[in-house]
């Protein structure tokens, strides 16, 4: 990581209480939490960043990602995990297809540019908005769908009772971990999620840990 990407780390102040209550509800989570410690979720950047590196990230590698990333952060003045979104209004769609951006990315990265710059989205409002709102805002701009705007519910905003049930590895997990590895439906995964709420969030950082020990951000 390199220092233009480095910004300290924000975790939730409810994730003790969350390990508690999850602890008393569920067997699984019971053995599951204590097996990670002190890690936890973590939030990093701002809002527009945030959404912008899901964006790049969107069906490449991650070192891929990384690498797209930091050519086109580049192009824009300030910290990497900071970007403006009027300085990335303001670029010349050539010069970020030439930082490696495909013709559909540099659309949805000034699509959600604009969204920022008019107001279009209210950022300042999220903390009283509700989950569903702010989805519905999300997914009305270019190239975030349901499952982005969840990630960023849980990963930037680190609301607590979030269930992505379009998250294959949320999927993958519970059936290793309820149902002896037996595939699961959609509907199965949300009735083992109501026994979590409300901290449905913490639970599916668990079961993604489960798969994957290193804690992921965004």
């Amino acid at each position: 990581m390199s220092p233009r990407d480095q910004v300290l780390a924000v975790t939730p102040a409810y994730w003790d209480d969350a390990c508690r209550h999850l602890s008393r509800r569920d067997r699984v989570m019971k053995k599951l939490i204590p097996r990670f410690g002190e890690a936890r979720l973590e939030s990093r950047g701002d809002a527009f960043t945030t959404l912008a590196r899901s964006i790049v990230g969107q069906q490449i590698s991650v070192k891929a990602a990384q690498s797209v990333w930091n050519k086109f952060s580049a192009l824009v003045e300030g910290p990497a995990t900071h970007l403006a979104p009027q300085a990335v209004n303001a670029l010349d769609p050539l010069t970020m297809r030439a930082a490696g951006l495909s013709a559909r990315k540099t659309e949805y990265l000034l699509d959600l540019a604009r969204h920022f710059v008019d107001g279009t989205v209210h950022v300042a409002d999220w903390q009283q908005m509700d989950d569903e709102a702010i989805i519905a805002e999300l997914v009305a701009i270019r190239g975030i769908g349901r499952w982005t705007a969840e990630m960023f519910l849980i990963f930037h905003l680190m609301r607590p009772n979030v269930l992505p049930l379009d998250d294959l590895g949320l999927l993958k997990g519970i059936s290793l971990n309820y149902f002896s590895g037996e595939p699961v439906s959609r509907a199965e995964a949300r009735e083992v999620g109501e026994a979590w709420a409300p901290y449905r969030s913490v639970a599916t950082w668990y079961i993604w840990r489960s798969l994957d020990p290193l804690p992921v951000s965004y």
